[in-house]
């Protein structure tokens, strides 16, 4: 059994450590993950350059590109063998409804599902809680990571899905269960604001309030509202089959 970790909040963020600590116990672990932070990268990946990677030690391995850079990366050219599983996380927020098609977390996952691995990306909403002081909430994640791994090894997968997982920020204790889930929806409030710099050009940010969430009560957004763990299967195949017939009814 081997176990390919990553990330996009870089190969310093603590979730990460956590994950592959936690993991690390039971199954072989490499850890492929992004030099810096590569937060609503999506599923982007490098052309414009080459690659370069560092070796840190211990099965450890950070990469200057995408989170899906490290996927491709580690299966294509690192690793002896295709790895039995990819883990990407734990990230450091939440990753809901909308946001999974900006989310490099997710984006790695994706790509281990493209490549044919069972993938799973793993997250812990910032909310209440930004600095992620209050408790172990990264352990507990981990703890769940390692229950979900077991359950996935002998059950197996679905062909061409992933899971989301988003673990609450709240003690083990207070965690009221796991759901199924399906994405919810996310009201956004961005605006573009317009910043002048020391050197008087006018620069620009996305930024504005923090967003609205809706969803019924099986989506990810209600469930993770109510203390539980979500976990999401999202599949590749984005077709939108009753679109399909009606648009087969248009004259060209």
């Amino acid at each position: 059994m081997l176990i390919l970790i990553t990330n996009d909040d870089g190969i310093e963020a603590k979730g990460l450590r956590t994950l592959h600590s936690g993991l690390s116990k039971k199954w072989e672990t490499v850890v492929v993950a992004p030099a810096q932070e590569q937060s609503a990268t999506s599923h982007s990946m490098t052309l414009n350059r080459s690659l370069r990677y560092r070796d840190l030690g211990g099965n450890v391995f950070s990469v200057e590109g995408t989170p899906t850079d490290c996927v491709m990366f580690a299966v294509y050219s690192l690793l002896p063998r295709k790895p039995d599983l990819v883990v990407s996380g734990i990230n450091h927020g939440a990753n809901l409804a909308d946001d999974v098609t900006y989310s490099g977390t997710v984006a790695a996952a994706i790509e281990g599902t493209l490549l044919g691995i069972p993938s799973v990306a793993i997250s812990v909403p910032k909310k209440g809680n930004p600095t992620f002081d209050r408790h172990n909430i990264f352990d507990d994640a981990a703890r769940f990571s390692g229950q979900l791994v077991s359950r996935i090894l002998k059950e197996g997968m679905p062909e061409e899905t992933l899971l989301n997982v988003n673990v609450p920020n709240c003690s083990w204790d207070e965690i009221d269960g796991v759901r199924i889930t399906r994405l919810g929806k996310r009201i956004y409030r961005d605006v573009i604001e317009r910043e002048r710099g020391s050197d008087g050009q006018s620069y620009f940010r996305i930024g504005g309030n923090a967003p609205d969430w809706e969803g019924s009560e099986d989506s990810d957004v209600s469930v993770i509202d109510r203390n539980m763990i979500s976990i999401t299967p999202l599949r590749l195949d984005l077709t939108n089959y009753e679109a399909m017939e009606h648009l087969r009814k248009w004259e060209f």
